[in-house]
């Protein structure tokens, strides 16, 4: 069904966040897919949901049960707001459910990891090999003295001595701490010392467009200022001289030569935490996401599982690093759970060519691909000449997750990559909720292109207003959950009081997840992005990412980013920068015509003052696009904050010099 433009002001709308995009289509799940689904209907996925809205507790200790314990818990959840603990009491351990429990049948011989280079060199390995090779690297660091509890920073390229190094902390009852490789040696160096790592794991380089990254370089520069650091492994992925500074740098593979492939797994305190993860704030100062051991697990298992509908014979290849969450839960712990086949692939989409991830389903037979819509809005820009080179058939299941998917980009990944037959799943959740929250399960619920649809059983979200109000429908407002859930981070490392400041103060007795979002008269989420991502022009609080939505659904727009800059009249002023498709020219003309489609699909009051067409736009490494960075631009200012998360600098230049209106 074609899009129908909103009203100018719609009547639900609240002082909170002004929802003004609609979007009617509809479509469900094929008959076949939820003909072999493990949920298989609406009316089951309701069931379930309503069951575990009555009892969450005993939802999620179900979905516990089906985990390997070395003990059982003695109480599900012990929750003193804003402090949860899950499955109290239970002993557990991930790196044995993800390894050992699958040796004992035909597993063992199942390929874990197939891994591929980017110059093209390829590794497989099976759960019975992984095991090995985790178990002699727990061995390593133990000989390293790395003990219970202990802290490892691991800052590595897309290879499988990565989550051989994750499950080997995992397994002994290190707590890791990776840092994306795309870092520099400042960025490594904080994370290193606010975790207070003992041992640094990391590589002589990885392989990125056909160049080199030198890795060890870089944690050399870094571990000049990390007094806690007593030992680097190196793993030797390059093959270019680099420093080994003796007493202190180990090569890993000389160091797994002796050592014992018998490694028995360390019983685990469920809360036991299990790894910290940074992420960038505004502020400069990145805050120390901790995550613990039974809940986590419980959760990123049961999720993918259902969420993806998993099934033995699937190959699944989540596009993410590691270095981010959506790599720890849906690369490495959820899907090893499970005894699936993970893909893992080291360098860029576009080298050699822009048909690489095409080529890498074709020749794996990929059957669940999950991605985000930056590089689904980036495969379109490039063309459908490109997938259209593969055969695809083998892909099943589609997914999208790391920020809002406008439809246009949606209906393509629909079409082009699905070819109208896989259902998606469009996800949102974030670092901190350890695993998704809000889904469509692919065989029972409809979806609706752009939204998110409803919370995963077990899950209690809202949208509400600043003094926790739920709003009615189509009313935008701010994203809450009401619940603990077992995924949940636990706090901030070393900062109890930011944890409670940061995500529980800002609406009472609620987690705040920093977007904004409204629900339609299906109780259909649609998330409108970060609530400093929204803009009050002239009175109306508008969401960029319906804006940006508006702009892409343009045949002439490849991507789009929207910010607001200061405006003496409107207050805020609606700047857009744009990236066109191929063959698409930037004129003067053409803004006016973006301007027009703007109106005629939102409204006048989001049409853009200012348009800049740009080759590309400031992004991180994961693909989300910095909007701070664009305000700054827009507004003439200089770039203040954390930019250690930016894939390219030299974009900043060339956006400050674009073409003004």
């Amino acid at each position: 069904m074609a899009r129908k433009p909103a009203a100018k002001s719609p009547s639900t709308s609240t002082p909170d966040i002004e929802s003004i995009l609609k979007e009617k289509r509809v479509l469900k799940p094929p008959a076949e897919f939820a003909k072999k689904a493990h949920i298989r209907s609406f009316a089951e996925h309701k069931k379930i949901s309503k069951a575990a809205q009555r009892n969450p507790q005993a939802y999620w200790a179900r979905a516990a049960k089906e985990l390997d314990w070395f003990k059982s818990w003695k109480k599900v959840l012990d929750w003193k707001p804003p402090f949860a603990k899950w499955f109290v009491g239970g002993k557990i351990n991930i790196s044995h459910n993800c390894l050992d429990r699958h040796l004992e049948g035909w597993r063992r011989n199942k390929a874990a990891i197939l891994w591929e280079g980017e110059p093209g060199d390829r590794r497989t390995y099976t759960y019975q090999e992984l095991h090995r090779e985790v178990c002699k690297f727990a061995n390593v660091l133990k000989e390293s003295g790395v003990k219970k509890g202990d802290r490892v920073a691991v800052y590595m390229p897309m290879i499988p001595e990565l989550p051989i190094a994750l499950l080997a902390c995992a397994r002994i009852g290190a707590v890791h701490s990776v840092v994306f490789g795309g870092f520099s040696a400042d960025a490594l160096r904080d994370r290193i010392n606010d975790a207070k790592a003992k041992v640094l794991i990391t590589s002589d380089g990885g392989w990125r467009r056909g160049t080199a990254v030198p890795l060890k370089q870089m944690a050399d520069d870094a571990m000049k200022g990390t007094p806690t650091i007593t030992r680097a492994l190196v793993v030797k992925r390059i093959g270019e001289p680099v420093h080994m500074q003796e007493g202190r740098d180990y090569w890993w593979h000389e160091a797994m030569e002796d050592a014992s492939a018998v490694c028995p797994p360390e019983k685990l305190d469920s809360e036991h935490p299990l790894f910290i993860l940074y992420t960038s704030g505004s502020t400069g100062k990145p805050k120390g996401v901790l995550h613990t051991t039974g809940g986590y697990l419980t959760h990123v298992a049961h999720t993918a599982r259902l969420i993806f509908d998993l099934k033995d014979e699937d190959t699944f290849w989540c596009t993410a690093d590691i270095g981010w969450v959506t790599g720890h839960s849906y690369v490495v712990y959820g899907l090893l759970a499970n005894g699936a086949t993970s893909v893992m692939y080291e360098g860029a989409p576009n080298h050699p060519a822009n048909d690489r991830f095409w080529d890498i389903i074709e020749r794996h037979r990929v059957t669940i691909l999950y991605t985000a819509p930056t590089a689904i809005r980036t495969f379109m820009k490039w063309g459908d000449e490109w997938p259209n080179k593969h055969d695809l058939s083998s892909l099943r299941l589609l997914g999208t997750v790391g920020e809002p998917i406008n439809p246009e980009a949606w209906m393509w990944y629909h079409r082009v990559i699905g070819k109208k037959r896989c259902p998606i799943v469009d996800t949102w959740w974030q670092t901190e909720t350890g695993g998704i929250l809000i889904t469509p399960l692919p065989g029972a619920v409809p979806a609706k292109p752009g939204s998110c649809t409803l919370p995963f059983p077990g899950i209690d979200a809202d949208v509400v207003t600043k003094d926790g109000k739920s709003v009615p429908p189509n009313a935008g407002g701010f994203l809450v959950l009401k619940r603990p859930w077992p995924g949940m981070l636990r706090t901030i490392y070393g900062d109890d009081a930011r944890y409670k400041q940061q995500y529980w103060s800002e609406i009472p007795g609620m987690y705040f997840a920093g977007d904004g979002a409204r629900r339609d008269k299906d109780g259909y989420f649609w998330v409108l992005g970060r609530i400093d991502d929204v803009m009050n022009v002239a009175g109306h609080r508008l969401s960029t990412m319906e804006i940006e939505s508006a702009l892409v659904s343009h045949p002439d727009v490849a991507e789009a980013a929207v910010v607001g800059r200061p405006d003496d009249m409107k207050g805020t002023a609606i700047a857009a920068f744009v990236t066109l498709e191929g063959s698409s020219k930037a004129s003067e003309n053409l803004k006016k015509v973006l301007r027009d489609h703007v109106a005629k699909e939102i409204g006048p009051i989001a049409k853009p003052d200012e348009i800049r067409f740009t080759d590309s736009l400031p992004k991180t490494r994961s693909g989300k696009i910095m909007r701070r960075l664009l305000r700054d631009i827009a507004s003439g200012k200089a770039t203040v904050g954390d930019t250690t998360t930016l894939e390219d600098y030299s974009i900043l230049a060339r956006l400050r010099e674009s073409d003004e209106v």
